[in-house]
């Protein structure tokens, strides 16, 4: 029993890293309809940014809050000066868009910092403490409950302000919501910009765990868009909850099903998709679409 618990613990705190690139990918389509494969890559850049400030001697705290800022604005300026050129057309061609931001905010952050991996300091104590036998660290709890909150706060934005509100109508027609007096363009720009400042807290959370390196979400963003996918593209709670499970489960089938083992254990996240897609397509917590024609 205490090895299962233990696996489970371990499944949440790596599912917490998985949720965090998630709940950003459910933000920008949730604000503009598309998918930004170029999530990790920006969440990475603003970590480096974050680990300038604190290599100038702010504390911890402060440097990140100066990314998120910052990151915030370069998401904006992203928005409004290469995807806005693409967003009315084609959306495949502005997935291919994002997908070469990623490789750009990547190479930026190599060119500017090396392949070295570098040591970023945690916002939470490095000890230990244990819960029905199983040990855990005081930085995965702190990194888990970081998570719960981000995610409730967004799940409000779209249902309780009219922010969010707004940000839904703009993603689900833009025409008609310009028509209803919206600043579609600004939205647009808005959405970014927190999807951009939220992917710096992740990556601030993630650092510490995997250090600093210009790939280090490249696998994690993988299993994020497996997440947003058995979550549901429109639900925050979702995105969270299937990546947890996939932790978990990931976890739990390494140890438990001898014929997959940790090798194979990254097929578990792919064949739970092809499950839930054929039972339920808009995913666990995703609302069915339904288009008048």
């Amino acid at each position: 029993m205490g090895t299962f618990i233990q696996l489970v613990i371990d499944g949440l705190s790596t599912g917490s890293i998985y949720g965090a690139l998630a709940l950003a990918i459910v933000l920008v389509n949730q604000a503009t309809g598309l998918i930004n494969f170029a999530q990790g890559g920006m969440a990475v850049l603003s970590a480096y940014i974050a680990y300038v400030f604190v290599g100038l001697g702010l504390p911890t705290i402060l440097a990140i809050l100066i990314a998120v800022v910052i990151s915030f604005f370069m998401g904006a300026v992203v928005e409004r000066f290469l995807i806005r050129r693409f967003e009315r057309g084609d959306p495949d061609t502005a997935v291919v868009v994002t997908i070469g931001l990623l490789t750009l905010a990547t190479g930026i952050a190599a060119w500017f910092w090396g392949y070295n991996n570098r040591q970023f300091p945690s916002l939470f104590p490095g000890t230990s403490v244990e819960i029905l036998g199983a040990v855990v660290s005081v930085r995965s709890i702190g990194t888990t409950l970081t998570i719960v909150a981000i995610m409730l706060v967004l799940q409000a934005l779209f249902l309780r302000t009219k922010l969010g509100l707004a940000l839904r109508a703009v993603a689900d027609n833009p025409g008609s919501a310009a028509f209803s007096g919206l600043p579609v363009g600004r939205l647009l720009m808005i959405g970014w910009g927190l999807a951009a400042s939220l992917g710096a807290i992740a990556g601030a959370l993630v650092a510490p765990q995997l250090t600093l390196t210009p790939g280090m979400l490249d696998t994690a963003l993988v299993y994020a868009l497996a997440a947003v996918i058995l979550g549901g593209l429109n639900s925050p709670i979702g995105a969270v909850v299937a990546a947890w499970s996939i932790g978990i489960l990931e976890n739990l089938a390494a140890v438990y099903i001898p014929f997959i083992g940790y090798d194979l254990k990254i097929a578990v996240p792919f064949i739970l998709i092809f499950v839930i897609l054929v039972i339920r397509p808009q995913g666990l917590f995703g609302r069915k679409v339904v288009v008048r024609v």
